[in-house]
């Protein structure tokens, strides 16, 4: 073998070699791709989770309140009779 056909046998095995990186690469964007969608999906999923606890935190939040104020009013109308 002279040198042009090793070069030229080099230079073939490193393409092949680089050919099987980028399938690599690929392959890898795939998986990386579909964990995002699914990732999205339960991001999504969350979001309306949470903002329908936070809607009847509200709710007592504002019950609890309501009955702080009104114990309290009539604490003072008591105490003021």
């Amino acid at each position: 073998m002279n040198k042009t056909q090793r070069k030229e046998r080099a230079e073939y095995r490193a393409m092949e070699t680089a050919i099987q990186a980028l399938q690599c690469v690929e392959a890898h964007e795939k998986v990386c791709i579909e964990r995002w969608e699914e990732l999205v999906i339960e991001l999504k999923q969350l979001r309306e989770t949470t903002n329908s606890h936070l809607a009847a935190w509200k709710k007592m939040s504002w019950l609890v309140a309501g009955t702080v104020f009104a114990t309290a009013s009539l604490h003072i109308a008591l105490v003021l009779t």
